[in-house]
């Protein structure tokens, strides 16, 4: 193999086994509580795009009308405009911080007005540089969605 593919195989290797790590974490302590769980999501789901899995990480995306974008029952051509921007833009963190290699998770708070919750996640770049978003979460039917 070479370095690019050893990288990206310890990469992924090592989201599984602090995925792993996580789940057994929330199970020794009992019940996980709303801001853990959509933490894990919106970890997930970032994950998935610096990996390259746009369409894993465009199934995170709230679908729901009240989210103001319909996916499944809107147009191919605007899930496949999504998908070009997702491609772009982690094109261009590659160009300007060498990517993101890494994606933690720093804190949750429910907005309790909104009914949603939003998690703090810390982008680590190749250039060492760090940047914290937030990343507005929703529960719809049991599963954790980006707003």
């Amino acid at each position: 193999m070479n370095k690019k593919a050893d990288r990206s195989l310890i990469g992924i290797l090592g989201n599984i086994a602090a995925l792993v790590l996580s789940l057994l974490c929330l199970a020794s302590c009992g019940t996980p509580t709303p801001e853990e769980m959509a933490s894990l999501a919106a970890k997930g789901y970032y994950d998935h795009l610096i990996h390259g899995e746009y369409e894993k990480f465009l199934e995170g995306v709230d679908q729901s009308e009240s989210a103001g974008i319909t996916i499944s029952g809107g147009t191919a051509s605007y899930s496949a405009q999504l998908l070009d921007n997702y491609r772009q833009f982690i094109v261009d963190q590659q160009e300007s911080h060498g990517g993101i290699r890494e994606v933690r998770i720093v804190q949750a708070h429910t907005d309790s007005l909104q009914k949603y919750i939003n998690v703090f996640l810390t982008l680590c770049f190749g250039d060492s540089t760090n940047e914290e978003i937030v990343v507005p979460m929703v529960e719809r039917e049991g599963h954790w969605r980006m707003r």
